[in-house]
């Protein structure tokens, strides 16, 4: 697809901005949007930014009946100079090409989608917060739009992003999180869509997670959908645990997310030169390292909290307390470095963050 260019309209009544220490997350959202549309043989077109909307779509637009859909989650971050910036964005456009391939959704031009979403932001800078634990998500999406009831891939799509300035995702922030244990039901199992992010994987995991919250957990630990034995992912994070000096986590499968903050955490890990593995690791794995006093450290790795430290984990009748329900030395290095890196207060050596810069040719 040839570059084309983004028709700007700029918003007529801008809204009042919240106030950072009542931010919560997911709930409020900015002045403008960026759309663009696909069909089929045009291709993606008609990429605008646009004062954020109700969308018009046709009722029978095979999205509400196949669930049709894809998505991301990154985050822009106001610098300690006031600049803003993004974590490692390029990394979640991939990702979004891959699930699109797993939805049979056209491929997006991941340089051009960068650089629409950058300009969104910088039209919208203002609404980036400045506080400690505060940031900008982004909500980019992908949903069939074809009006047609027949059940194959749609020929029209629509990308929209959203942006959303947003407080701690968990209101225990870094302090460490209960987790239960899911032996019930089922996520996904490999060959499924568990490694695509797109919206059923995580209609799927409600009911469980509906069920933990009344019980007073924060998330469910998923176990694979097959001998419900071997760890997954814990909600809508990946997970780690440190037994005996050694961090491991398990090895992506086909049905486990391939997380950005995952990633990082690695990287981290071996910049750091700790012992760590990617394997299959059991709950019984997991309940014998208790019981032997070498369970050191368990925690969970995503975009929205960044590292959500596991204070106890409940299976099977029994809780198991972690690191005596405390937040571990290494989950709290790893989360301030991250987040060090993150908002610019320390030296970034991987070269994870993007500047915010005026590189989109705009039309208006």
């Amino acid at each position: 697809m040839e570059e084309q260019s983004i028709h700007v309209e700029m918003s007529t009544a801008l809204k009042e901005k919240p106030k950072t220490d009542q931010l919560e997350f997911g709930r409020t959202f900015t002045d403008h949007m960026f759309v663009m549309d696909y069909s089929a043989p045009i291709g993606w077109h008609n990429a605008a930014i646009l004062p954020y909307q109700h969308i018009m779509v046709d009722p029978s637009s095979m999205i509400f009946h196949y669930g049709q859909s894809v998505f991301e989650g990154l985050k822009a971050f106001r610098t300690k100079k006031g600049d803003v910036q993004l974590f490692r964005p390029r990394k979640n456009f991939e990702r979004l090409n891959r699930s699109n391939n797993r939805l049979v959704i056209p491929p997006i031009d991941e340089e051009f989608v960068l650089k629409a979403v950058k300009k969104l932001i910088e039209i919208d800078q203002d609404w980036v917060p400045d506080a400690e634990g505060t940031s900008l998500y982004i909500r980019p999406f992908i949903i069939a739009t074809e009006p047609f009831l027949g059940v194959a891939p749609a020929q029209h799509y629509k990308l929209i992003t959203i942006l959303s300035p947003v407080g701690s995702y968990y209101k225990e922030g870094i302090n460490p999180i209960k987790i239960a244990v899911e032996s019930e039901f089922v996520r996904t199992v490999k060959g499924g869509t568990g490694e695509a992010k797109t919206g059923g994987n995580y209609a799927a995991s409600l009911k469980a997670q509906e069920v933990c919250a009344k019980e007073g957990y924060s998330q469910v630990l998923w176990l694979d959908g097959v001998e419900k034995k071997y760890i997954e992912e814990v909600g809508s994070m990946n997970v780690f645990f440190k037994i005996n000096g050694e961090v491991i986590t398990p090895k992506l499968n086909g049905s486990i997310l391939a997380g950005i903050t995952r990633d990082s955490v690695i990287e981290l890990l071996k910049h750091w030169e700790i012992p760590f593995t990617e394997r299959q690791i059991s709950m019984e794995e997991i309940a014998e390292a208790h019981e032997s006093g070498q369970l050191e450290e368990a925690f969970g790795s995503g975009t929205a909290a960044v590292i959500s430290p596991i204070g106890m984990l409940a299976w099977d009748g029994k809780e198991y307390t972690i690191n005596g329900g405390k937040t571990g030395a290494l989950s709290k290095k790893i989360y301030d470095t991250i987040t060090g890196i993150q908002y610019g207060k320390i030296e970034d050596p991987f070269n994870w963050n993007e500047p915010i810069a005026e590189k989109t040719k705009i039309k208006q």
